[in-house]
């Protein structure tokens, strides 16, 4: 394990199976690099100017604003709707339905979606995604080391490797011993 817990970002959209590879990757080792993993929903759609995950990112956004704790699992329910289940998560139902498969109540998911066009949550993820783009983004997922007071910009879900040089770390492959032996 490094020494200080070292801030990663993870800008990602439900819609890019790459950012999913890239998410559970980080979520496998963030505490064995002792890194502070943020996770930053981002919209693709911003980036490329065209995508269907405005509602689901906005819901993210939300789920980020009043219960962060939540967020990893119902990122990673979406994605398990979308590109393990060919569901759909465009429709306010299929994201109500992955809230609570991912231990959310209907009441909390509910008040949740009816916040997503509020300018509040608008605004947050118009400025994550803005701050993708200022990190160089061309697409997603992009992964931002902060270390020595310098910012290092990977884009893709195979640059772990890298990622792990960065931060002085060794790279076991996408699923570490320690997860393989929980698995």
């Amino acid at each position: 394990m490094g020494p200080l817990p070292r801030t990663v970002e993870l800008f990602y959209d439900v819609l890019s199976p790459y950012s999913w590879l890239a998410f559970e990757i980080l979520c496998r080792y963030k505490n064995i690099w002792n890194v502070n993993l943020q996770l930053c929903p981002s919209l693709i759609a911003g980036i490329l100017k065209d995508s269907g995950s405005l509602t689901a990112m906005r819901f993210l956004t939300t789920v980020k604003l009043e219960h962060p704790e939540m967020l990893e699992k119902v990122s990673r329910e979406l994605w398990m709707r979308i590109w393990s289940r060919d569901e759909d998560i465009t429709e306010p139902q299929s994201i109500l339905a992955a809230a609570e498969k991912a231990g959310m109540s209907t009441g909390q998911a509910r008040g949740l979606l009816e916040r997503v066009s509020t300018p509040e949550v608008k605004n947050q993820l118009k400025e994550t995604t803005e701050a993708a783009c200022k990190y160089g983004a061309f697409g997603l997922p992009i992964t931002v080391a902060h270390l020595d007071d310098k910012t290092h910009m990977l884009f893709g879900s195979d640059r772990m490797e890298l990622l792990a040089h960065l931060l002085g770390e060794k790279w076991m492959g996408p699923v570490p011993p320690a997860v393989k032996a929980r698995l």
